[in-house]
């Protein structure tokens, strides 16, 4: 035993010289290499005397606290002397000669090229990860090993007995402590830059640690020499020495006691575990370890502690039954009192200035979360009552949050938890009857218990998060933007989910003004809380991010109040009406957000109209044509939007007034197609084969929202609103092809065009459609390329075509108009006499909009007419129908060629003209 004691104060020592003389020649070479640099450079002369680099040299050996950068083109020529430096003045990185340091002796070097100077420093830096770092690291594990390995030998040999083995390895154990501590009182320093991991009196204090770890372990559970209690106490004073002694060795020391300590639970067990002794135990190291890290500011070493900690708590509440609410009660106490008032006793000051947030904060706040919500939803803890303490915590996070700034993850971890509590408490079935099954809970029961408890928790917590989170917001909304938006959106959020919450599991969703009223309540807090954190702003009432949120919050209040106290229809009305609110805010203040709250009210009706387009339910629709629910339904929100645009374009403008606009054009394009399609299928709105009626719909949908992406594009161009005008546009064209000319056809699929002579199925399905292209492909000229216009104005030119030839069908043939019913005579001339007509109507068109795509058409649909005429009216009609067919013909030709040449000779006589002046 003696002679391998020996063996080992020999390796170290190896070890140590080793790495001393390696750092030397590394730093010899950068020497150099600089050197080599600064002739190059010019700024040395290349002639200088071997004996002044010599002493460049020497001083550079003897006073390693001048960087090689920093050598002065006079420090070649007259060297200073070198000063004595102390240890706690010299850097990390640079030598600092130590008790078996040999005294230095600068060779004669001879002058290298760059290549072979970059090609050494190489090759150094190899040397040095190998000799210094690996060595090293390797070295450490291997004595730790080694230690264990000695006791299994001896074990297994049957040379000494349990006692003397676990005593060599104890005072191994403690020689590797006593020697890594020696080293360092001597004035050990990391000799090369960079080498700092491989800090060796670190490593040997971690290696006798370990062993001391394994020889404890060892007396206890292998041979039983040691009871549970004092095996317990040793392994806990190991690991808080440990992690003491990291204070002079380095943060790595500090995890392994650490690690060791958070183990030391599972190393010793007992027959009657006491939580106390558990959670007393780990509230010891969780502080003892805070105060460590908080001396030399180690992050990683706190997140860790807060992470064993948290995971030993969620662990233990695994077993509901036994598990002591007391005791975890206690250890998440301890852990937000190590995290405010150790942690972040002294960083960033009180208001946090430092940064937005303290990441090591995030692990705590998610494991005390964590057990708040175990307390509250796990079955064994709600029916104990325990989701009072749980909601407890929760508010002592937000205290925390309050009182530390930097802990905001406690605010966030928080709110996340009240959150899911409270979406959890919705039975299944309030949402809807598809949901019964349990898709929103566990086995068609709520996540979370609901009981008179909960609801009044719900109440306290929401108070707590509107006072905490509006007055921190004010605190923080002039220095500290991104903190006060965070208390702001939290103080809204979670008030809003928990009104839902209640509302869905006590309330009544048909109306409920005790509700109703509470939500109004949070609508006039929200609104003077804006205005109250709106007022502290720099520059005052600028309307930023915090005051966006809670304006936000009220806007999603008054949302909930009309769906609270109104039914359907009126609530559809109602929130249409009320994108006149925020647009008149505008007059007296002008926040950013007003406007998008209003953009919010017409996202919200547009889908309440998509989930239910007959407004009051298909049931309570009656059948008058125009008077009935869908012309309050679409008009009055057209109007209000309307209304808002135009008070927004007063005031804010900007892209909300153009969204505004653009939702008043499409609110009146579907109050008028709503109105047609209700009056043709008798107050039908839906129907569950697809029809041309509601396809029409999508179609002028889809047309108008091209123009409202082309008229907000005008105002803020973005590539995005560009592209997707036109794709949008392209869009339209393939539904008319597709569905409107070919697959829903009534000519094709006998499809009723109804009852009523002009507002019928042909009006909403080509008339309108043709209208709507052709606005667009109007307004479209000059801001869109022209193959865009022109597609949408030749698709407007043969929906106005098909919607003329449809009419005289069904002026001839009545409601059904399929191709198999034939054709008369007469109505085989007036289709003649209508192409015509509309070619003319189109050439006329063509030449006073200057547009070819028009005169194109025109000439193609008379040549149509003229082939029918010679093709098929020739064969088909007889009598004064045949010959007034070809007489029209012959007569529109010859208007039409008069036309051409009057048009070419006016032209030719203004160029004329032109060119006399």
């Amino acid at each position: 035993m003696f002679e391998s004691l020996i063996g080992l104060v020999a390796i170290i020592a190896l070890f140590v010289i080793i790495s001393r003389q390696q750092g030397r020649i590394g730093l010899i070479e950068r020497e150099l290499g600089a050197l080599r640099s600064l002739v190059l450079s010019g700024a040395v002369s290349p002639t200088v005397k071997p004996s002044e680099l010599e002493v460049a040299q020497g001083t550079a050996d003897t006073a390693p606290a001048a960087a090689p950068a920093a050598i002065a083109p006079t420090a070649i020529g007259k060297p200073a002397p070198a000063p004595q430096a102390t240890e706690s003045e010299i850097p990390a990185g640079e030598s600092v000669p130590g008790p078996w340091s040999a005294p230095a002796i600068t060779p004669k070097t001879p002058e290298v090229a760059p290549a072979a100077v970059a090609k050494a420093a190489r090759q150094s830096d190899v040397e040095t990860a190998l000799g210094t770092r690996w060595a090293v690291w390797v070295g450490g594990i291997a004595l730790a090993l080694g230690g264990l390995f000695l006791i299994r030998y001896t074990i297994e040999a049957g040379i000494f007995g349990p006692g003397v083995r676990l005593t060599m390895a104890a005072v191994l154990g403690l020689v590797l402590v006593a020697g890594g501590e020696f080293i360092r009182r001597t004035g050990f320093k990391v000799p090369v830059q960079g080498i700092a991991g491989a800090y060796i009196p670190a490593i040997l204090t971690a290696a006798g640690a370990f062993i001391l770890f394994g020889t404890v372990y060892a007396a206890h559970g292998v041979y039983g020499f040691i009871g549970p209690a004092l095996a317990f106490t040793l392994l806990g004073a190991i690991g808080i020495a440990t992690i003491a002694a990291a204070l002079v060795h380095g943060q790595a020391l500090a995890g392994i006691g650490l690690v060791g300590a958070m183990v030391t639970p599972v190393l010793i067990a007992s027959q009657a575990p006491n939580p106390w002794a558990l959670f007393g135990y780990l509230a010891i190291v969780l502080a003892a370890t805070g105060v460590i890290a908080r001396m030399r500011d180690w992050n990683a070493l706190m997140a860790a502690a807060f992470f064993g900690t948290g995971v030993w708590t969620i662990l233990y509440m695994t077993d509901a039954p036994g598990a002591n609410l007391s005791a975890i009660l206690l250890i998440d106490a301890v852990t937000l009192a190590v995290l405010a008032l150790v942690w972040l006793s002294s960083r960033g000051g009180q208001t946090g200035q430092a940064g937005t947030f303290d990441w090591p904060s995030i692990v705590p706040g998610l494991f005390v979360a964590f057990s708040a919500l175990g307390l509250s939803v796990d079955p064994v803890f709600a029916a104990a009552g325990d989701a009072l303490p749980g909601a407890v915590l929760l508010i002592v996070m937000v205290t925390v949050a309050l009182y530390r700034p930097l802990a905001l993850p406690l605010l966030y971890a928080a709110g996340l938890v009240t959150v899911l509590i409270y979406l959890g408490i919705i039975p299944p079935t309030s949402i809807a009857s598809d949901f019964s099954g349990g898709a929103l809970g566990v086995d068609g029961a709520p996540v979370a218990s609901a009981n008179a408890l909960s609801l009044r928790i719900g109440i306290g917590l929401g108070l707590v998060f509107v006072a905490a989170g509006l007055w921190a917001a004010r605190r923080f909304v002039a220095t500290a933007q991104i903190r006060a938006a965070s208390w702001a959106a939290w103080g809204v959020i979670v008030p809003l989910v928990i009104l839902l919450a209640l509302w869905f599991t006590f309330g009544n969703l048909d109306r409920d003004f005790v509700y109703a009223a509470v939500a109004a309540l949070l609508v006039l807090a929200f609104a003077a809380g804006g205005e109250w954190i709106a007022r502290a702003e720099e520059p005052s009432l600028k309307g930023g991010a915090a005051v966006s949120f809670v304006l936000g919050g009220a806007a999603v209040a008054g949302l909930l109040m009309l769906h609270m106290a109104f039914d359907s229809g009126w609530t559809t009305i109602l929130l249409g009406a009320a994108a006149i609110v925020p647009a008149l805010a505008t007059r007296w203040r002008f926040y950013p957000v007003l406007g998008w709250i209003s953009v919010a009210a017409v996202i919200v009706v547009l889908g309440r109209a998509a989930f239910d387009p007959t407004i009051v339910g298909a049931e309570f629709l009656s059948t008058t044509p125009v008077f009935n629910w869908l012309l309050p339904g679409y008009g009055v929100p057209a109007l209000a939007f309307g209304f808002a645009a135009w008070q927004l374009a007063r005031t804010t403008d900007g892209r909300p007034r153009l969204a505004m606009e653009a939702a008043a054009a499409l609110f009146a394009l579907l109050t008028l197609a709503m109105l047609v399609r209700h009056a043709m299928h008798g107050g039908a709105i839906n129907s569950d084969a697809p029809t041309l009626a509601e396809q029409a719909i999508y179609t002028l949908i889809a047309i108008g929202a091209g123009a409202i992406l082309i008229a907000i594009d005008r105002r803020s161009p973005s590539s995005v609103l560009r592209y997707g005008s036109m794709a949008v546009g392209v869009l339209s064209a393939a539904f008319i092809v597709i569905q409107h000319f070919l697959v829903l056809n009534p000519l094709f699929t006998d499809e009723s065009t109804g009852r009523i002579p002009v507002f019928n199925l042909l009006f909403l399905a080509y008339l309108l459609p043709a209208v709507a292209a052709g606005g667009l492909a109007l307004y479209s000229r000059g801001k869109r390329p022209k193959w865009y216009s022109a597609m949408l104005a030749l698709m407007a030119a043969l929906l106005a075509f098909a919607y003329a030839t449809l009419s005289v069908r069904r002026l001839f043939k009545g409601e059904f108009i399929g191709m198999w019913s034939g054709l008369g005579q007469l109505e085989t001339y007036t289709y003649s006499a209508l192409w015509l007509v509309i070619g003319v109507a189109l050439l006329t068109a063509g030449v006073w909009l200057k547009s070819q795509v028009l005169r194109i058409a025109s000439a193609a649909l008379i040549a149509v007419a003229v082939l029918k005429v010679f093709l098929f009216d020739m064969s088909e009609l007889e009598g004064v129908l045949r010959a007034l067919s070809f007489i029209g013909l012959g007569a529109v030709l010859i208007g039409i060629g008069l036309f051409y040449q009057r048009l070419l000779t006016r032209a030719a006589k203004e160029k004329l003209l032109a060119g006399e002046q």
